[in-house]
C-alpha cells in the first residue's frame, strides 16, 4: 500500500487565494504507480505526493534503507515499554543499538538536507558516522559497568 497525500487547492474568488487541505490517500502501490490526475489550469486541483518509495523508482538499495528504517523505528515503539516493564541486560544494548541507528539516521538525513555542498556534506556525514560509533560505544559501556540504560532512566524518573 502506498500512502499519499493529497493537496487540495479550493480557489475563492477573493483576490485568488487558495487554501489548501491535505488529507491522506491509501492506494495500493501497483494501482498509484499508473495512477495519474489529469492536469488542471493554475492553482484549483488535485496533487499527489507520494511519501513511499515506488518498486519503479531508485535501487534497490534505497528501497532496503527506507524499510529497514520503519523497522527501526517500530522496534522503539515495542521496546520502550518492554524497557519500563521488565529492565534486562538484553533489552539495554538492543535499546543501545536502535537508539544509535535511529539518531543515525536521522542525523545522516539532516546533514543531506541542509549542508550545502558535496565536501562539507562528506565531512558532515563522517562526523555523524563518527559521534554515532561513540554513542554506540558509550552507551554499551554504560550498560556493561554501570546500571545500564533501563535503570537509568528509572533513576531519574525518581527524583
Amino acid at each position: 500500500m502506498a500512502v499519499l497525500w493529497r493537496l487540495s487547492a479550493l480557489c475563492g474568488a477573493q483576490g485568488g487565494r487558495a487554501l489548501l487541505l491535505r488529507t491522506p490517500v491509501i492506494r495500493p502501490a501497483h494501482v498509484s504507480a499508473f495512477l495519474q490526475d489529469p492536469p488542471t489550469p493554475g492553482w484549483c486541483g488535485t496533487q499527489y505526493i507520494h511519501l513511499s518509495p515506488s518498486r519503479h523508482a531508485g535501487s534497490k538499495a534505497a528501497s532496503l534503507h527506507w524499510t529497514s528504517e520503519r523497522v527501526v523505528s517500530v522496534l522503539l515503539l515495542g521496546l520502550l515499554p518492554a524497557a519500563y516493564m521488565s529492565p534486562c541486560s538484553a533489552i539495554d544494548y538492543s535499546l543501545a543499538a536502535t537508539l544509535t541507528l535511529h539518531s543515525h539516521w536521522g542525523l545522516g538525513q539532516v546533514v543531506t538536507d541542509y549542508v550545502p555542498g558535496a565536501v562539507t556534506q562528506k565531512a558532515a556525514k563522517a562526523g555523524v558516522l563518527a559521534l554515532s560509533a561513540l554513542t554506540f560505544a558509550g552507551l554499551c559501556y554504560f550498560n556493561y559497568n554501570d546500571v545500564g540504560i533501563c535503570k537509568a532512566v528509572a533513576m531519574l524518573w525518581r527524583l
